[in-house]
């Protein structure tokens, strides 16, 4: 029986000129530890199974192309338009060109969506521990005021299914973390990643009420890939695009 494709989507965002998705992993090609939704081939896949599981994302959301980066939680932030290369190296992409999805991989890190409705323009960020340390979304977010006058007060955001605080355990978090970190400590070692995500957004200039979280771990839910759950595993995806006029 083949399973369908299905996305989490953010009431906020589903307006007209922009689509996104948060995929899990089920109604792809890909088999065994990769099954099915897997978007990823640095981590064991068939390619030919994964490229499958690209066109199907692409397909459902009615996209020409989605972008996706060698990422390496680092802050290398990749402006896309028609004529970009893919799997650049870097951990967050920005772009004003209709019909280019945006796409994050993910296997417990977040993928933050942004979109500018009066650009228009998008702007999709890998967001693990090392990017809220490092500041990504911040300067992701200056980013997009530098390349196509976007205001943060007017941006609206969303945060995919990623690690949550019930799974996000740091047991070296005092060489990792900052001290701003520590008010975000639910219990010893655990901290609230989407809390400090969310802070990080407002302090950039996102208004709280433009933010919405999607609030499912995906190391709890195993329609999602987890690599703290099961370290070989495939890659989830979170798109964000503008639509053609």
């Amino acid at each position: 029986m083949t399973e369908s494709i299905t996305t989490l989507q953010f009431p906020h965002l589903q307006q007209q000129g922009v689509v996104h998705g948060c995929f899990n992993r089920h109604g792809g090609k890909s088999t065994g530890p990769w099954s099915t939704l897997n978007i990823s081939c640095t981590c064991g896949d068939e390619p030919l199974h994964v490229e499958q599981n690209k066109q199907c994302l692409a397909d459902t959301l009615a996209l020409d192309r989605l972008m996706t980066l060698q990422q390496v939680h680092g802050e290398e932030i990749i402006h896309i338009d028609n004529h970009s290369p893919p799997n650049q190296q870097g951990d967050a992409m920005l772009t004003n060109s209709p019909g280019v999805g945006l796409l994050i991989q993910q296997a417990d890190c977040q993928a933050v969506m942004l979109y500018d409705p009066h650009g228009p323009a998008v702007a999709n960020i890998h967001v693990g521990w090392r990017g809220n340390v490092s500041h990504i979304i911040g300067k992701t977010i200056k980013s997009m005021t530098l390349a196509f006058g976007s205001k943060p007060h007017q941006l609206l955001a969303a945060i995919s299914p990623s690690l949550g605080p019930c799974c996000a355990q740091f047991i070296n978090h005092q060489q990792e973390f900052p001290a701003a970190f520590l008010p975000f400590q639910v219990q010893p070692l655990y901290f609230d990643l989407w809390q400090i995500s969310q802070k990080q957004l407002e302090q950039a200039g996102v208004q709280a009420g433009n933010i919405a979280l999607a609030q499912v771990c995906t190391c709890c839910d195993e329609n999602y890939f987890s690599y703290r759950r099961q370290k070989t595993t495939g890659r989830c995806a979170t798109v964000i695009g503008l639509c053609h006029a």
